[in-house]
């Protein structure tokens, strides 16, 4: 059974059917029908999708909101049928897909716990048997004969986790709900989940936490505007989707400009091994390889660059002037180093700019703002936006 998948999508499509609320003209109505008809504008939330989990594997599912992460969750869950494609599923499953999904607010603690039961098929003498674990879990002694109108999102969350993995089931699918819970209720689900994995338990997870996600996954799937853009790796997907993030947040921020003398035609960033990539790590070497070209002979201009975080907000910047490295001359095409070893920047997102201005700043000949995202990783943690190392000492009095 191991080597057989829990999960199996193939080709899977899901197609909603936008129909225009009220409040509009009876013109952008009668425009909508000659354009849409009656059965209104279809969006395909999930597109061609296809993809396996193990049995006792993890898979971390990861994408900006509205690319299609819980669709595909309740189209595994069975709570949602595809328009098109195949799903297969072998084992048990248990869910726990919004909050408070499955229980019903007039229903007390208690009441929605025999009925999830009851839901999975369990019989009430396995519950009543199940039920004290539930409940010391979840943390809400006190409540439990309260309806569940009434519990806080804390509480609902709880409850709902408990649940879901106390009836034991093979497969748990999880979507964002544990970002509600406190730190320590988060400590116990993590600790939970790492039991489900040393018992060979199946696992599909969705979260914003990429942190949580990378550390508990065994693979992270990448959604786009409801397709898979890759599966692989954790670390790997984790920083691909970084880059992904920051090259669409850095559409408002990134600016060219310059009287056009000189020109950057491409920046390359490269590895420790001389590799394309958008990805380091703290400590490490980034280098980055300027291609230019100048159309006339330009004397003593000044190459330059710049990181800020995804909001635009300079970090460090810096230039071959104020490092005394000059260059006399350019003409026709060439080629300029920059290599920053090591890399301080803590972990996260980051856009560089690179430009090229005459020595005495009066004239920009290009400036490409913003333009170039890369991300970094690092062990270390510190407050801001960079790690630098420093020591700790108390001296003898």
């Amino acid at each position: 059974m191991k080597d057989k998948p829990a999960i199996a999508m193939e080709h899977v499509t899901k197609t909603f059917r936008l129909r225009p609320g009220g409040g509009r003209t009876l013109k952008a109505l009668a425009m909508d029908w000659i354009r849409f008809g009656r059965a209104g504008r279809a969006f395909d939330a999930l597109s061609d999708v296809c993809f396996e989990v193990r049995a006792g594997e993890t898979l971390g599912i990861i994408g900006a909101n509205g690319s299609g992460k819980s669709t595909l969750l309740s189209i595994a869950a069975g709570a949602m049928t595809p328009t098109s494609g195949t799903v297969a599923t072998r084992g048990t499953i248990s869910s726990l897909l919004e909050l408070g999904a499955g229980f019903h607010p007039d229903l007390t603690g208690r009441e929605n716990v025999f009925l999830y039961g009851a839901i999975m098929g369990l019989s009430r003498k396995i519950m009543r048997r199940r039920f004290d674990a539930i409940v010391d879990f979840a943390g809400i002694e006190n409540y439990i004969d309260q309806p569940v109108r009434h519990y806080s999102s804390g509480m609902y969350v709880r409850l709902g986790f408990a649940v879901a993995v106390e009836v034991d089931p093979d497969i748990l699918l999880i979507d964002e709900a544990l970002s509600v819970g406190d730190a320590d209720f988060q400590g116990k689900c993590m600790k939970k989940m790492a039991e489900f994995k040393e018992r060979g338990k199946t696992m599909l997870m969705v979260s914003h936490d990429l942190a949580t996600i990378q550390s508990i996954s065994d693979r992270i799937m990448l959604l786009d505007n409801g397709t898979v853009l890759g599966t692989g790796d954790a670390e790997g997907m984790v920083n691909r989707y970084r880059v992904l993030s920051a090259q669409q947040g850095a559409g408002e921020l990134a600016r060219e400009w310059g009287t056009g003398e000189i020109k950057i035609e491409d920046v390359a960033f490269l590895d420790e091994d001389g590799q394309k990539t958008s990805a380091f790590r703290w400590g490490r070497t980034l280098t980055a390889e300027i291609r230019y070209r100048a159309a006339e002979r330009v004397e003593n201009p000044v190459f330059g660059f710049s990181v800020s975080d995804r909001g635009g907000r300079l970090i460090y910047g810096n230039n071959t002037q104020l490092e005394r490295f000059a260059v006399p001359e350019v003409a026709g095409e060439g080629r300029l180093r920059l290599t920053l070893n090591p890399v301080c920047l803590a972990t996260g997102a980051y856009l560089f700019s690179f430009s090229v201005h005459s020595a005495d700043h009066k004239t920009n000949y290009h400036r490409l703002d913003h333009g170039f995202p890369v991300v970094v990783e690092a062990e270390k943690t510190a407050a801001g936006p960079c790690y630098m190392p420093c020591q700790w000492s108390q001296p003898e009095s």
